[in-house]
């Protein structure tokens, strides 16, 4: 009675399970600062639909999900314009090759392999590195009844390698005056990580943010949902010109949860401190990367249908 038909896809699907997924990755995307994709990508996998589709409708919805909260945080003040038009050009650049690359992966038959392979190695190491950073401080200011406060946990150890290199620029909402080769590095990857797996970035995005770049928390989390906001309306573009994989049903429908979602987030982000916000995010990661291991390991019921329906070799 409830279900929806999705052309791109080839199925139908209950609309408030669609809405509902919509709705978690977008309070996920207000809080954490992250597009939500690599939740939501592997998500949609497990309701059956196909990997190249889920990907590419999920960098779709992103941008609205990102969207919504990037507004919230830029009325909070919370959104460092120059450091996000930096990561945005070299973002704009590296999805431009991951379009390309996502492109011969499907012709090759191993586009799903390569998308649950590259998630785990990259938020295990990232959602590893999180989770101890985050537990170390939080015990470090437990005796002393320290205040878990925004600051900048990455600067001390990166500032003197950045102090020498080039292309040196002052972003005076962060605080720093530091090259801006690195961001636009890191933005270049993450453009290349939202073709590839549908998502915004955020799970890497804001990591280096904080510990790399040295930003404080909340800036960091507003910074990273501006340039999410026009990193995934780049790759949506381009998947649908160059792939046809984009699902305009499905987007929508995981644009009005995911919008009202991420104002909710945006709003319990203000409550919580910085620490207890990375370590909350490393853990979801560490599930998600544990879940798709774990897919990657068992073996299929039955290896001739799995073969034939990836169209693999």
């Amino acid at each position: 009675m409830f279900n929806i038909f999705l052309p791109v896809a080839d199925m139908s699907i209950n609309l408030f399970l669609v809405l509902g997924i919509g709705g978690l990755v977008g309070f996920l995307s207000g809080l954490f600062g992250v597009g939500g994709g690599f939740l939501l990508t592997p998500l949609m996998m497990m309701i059956g639909i196909p990997p190249a589709v889920a990907a590419a409708s999920d960098s779709n919805q992103i941008v609205a999900a990102a969207a919504s909260g990037a507004m919230a945080h830029t009325r909070l003040g919370n959104v460092d314009m120059k450091m996000g038009l930096i990561i945005l050009i070299g973002g704009i650049a590296g999805g431009t090759v991951g379009v390309q690359v996502v492109k011969v992966l499907r012709q090759m038959g191993n586009f799903e392999f390569a998308v649950k392979m590259v998630y785990v190695l990259m938020l295990g190491g990232v959602g590893s590195a999180m989770f101890v950073e985050s537990l170390r401080t939080l015990r470090k200011k437990a005796p002393t009844g320290g205040q878990a406060g925004d600051t900048a946990v990455g600067q001390p150890k990166f500032s003197a390698f950045f102090n020498r290199l080039p292309l040196k620029m002052h972003f005076k909402k962060s605080g720093l005056h530091t090259s801006a080769i690195f961001p636009f590095t890191i933005g270049a990857m993450v453009g290349f990580l939202a073709a590839l797996m549908g998502v915004g970035g955020g799970f890497i995005m804001v990591p280096a943010m904080i510990y790399i770049i040295g930003m404080p928390t909340v800036v960091a989390i507003g910074t990273d949902l501006f340039q999410i906001v026009f990193t995934t309306a780049n790759v949506t573009l381009q998947q649908a010109i160059t792939n046809h994989t984009v699902d305009i049903v499905l987007a929508l429908v995981l644009l009005i949860g995911s919008t009202v979602g991420a104002q909710f987030g945006a709003r319990v982000s203000k409550v919580l401190k910085g620490e207890q916000i990375r370590i909350l995010l490393s853990v979801i990661v560490l599930v998600m990367m544990i879940k798709l291991l774990f897919d990657l390991l068992i073996t299929p019921d039955s290896l001739v249908g799995f073969v034939a329906a990836k169209g693999g070799h």
